[in-house]
């Protein structure tokens, strides 16, 4: 992965558990999907806001839409996991994530994946993200933004 400013990459630790393995001790690969949403939820807590608040306050949940994973090397119990979560793309409705999960000790790539989500209120239906939010995201993906109102009429990005 490689970002194009370093808060749009969060990195967590954690370690396998028991409960997330099968009989051979090795992460069970939904799990994979699990510690994804770890590293969003750490990734909205590192640009200074939080899913919670987004929901509640906001009236605004981010839907999953699609979900893809690639294993490349079994996770084991026990094993102290990285997980990398990347901003990939925004845009007013649709947020877009990358995410490496490595075992921490040496670095093996262990999966790779992407989750794109649509953004809805409490009712499921589709809605744009509060400008607060789509600010921060691409302020963090170095995109511009239109800004309206200027004398001349025209559009001018800032």
């Amino acid at each position: 992965m490689n970002s194009r400013h370093p808060c749009a990459v969060n990195e967590t630790r954690l370690r396998a558990r028991y409960a997330e393995t099968d009989q051979m001790g090795v992460v069970y690969h939904s799990n994979h999907f699990v510690w994804f949403e770890v590293g969003r939820v750490e990734l909205f807590r590192q640009l200074g806001f939080s899913y919670r608040d987004m929901e509640k306050q906001d009236n605004r949940f981010i839907a999953v839409t699609e979900a893809k994973c690639r294993y490349r090397a079994p996770a084991r119990y026990d094993e102290e996991v990285l997980v990398r979560t990347e901003l990939l793309n925004v845009r007013d409705t649709v947020v877009h994530f990358g995410y490496e999960l490595r075992r921490a000790d040496d670095g093996t790539l262990l999966a790779e994946g992407e989750t794109t989500h649509i953004v809805t209120d409490a009712d499921m239906k589709i809605a744009a993200l509060p400008e607060k939010y789509l600010t921060v995201f691409r302020a963090v993906l170095g995109k511009h933004q239109p800004v309206t109102g200027n004398e001349s009429g025209k559009q001018e990005m800032i």
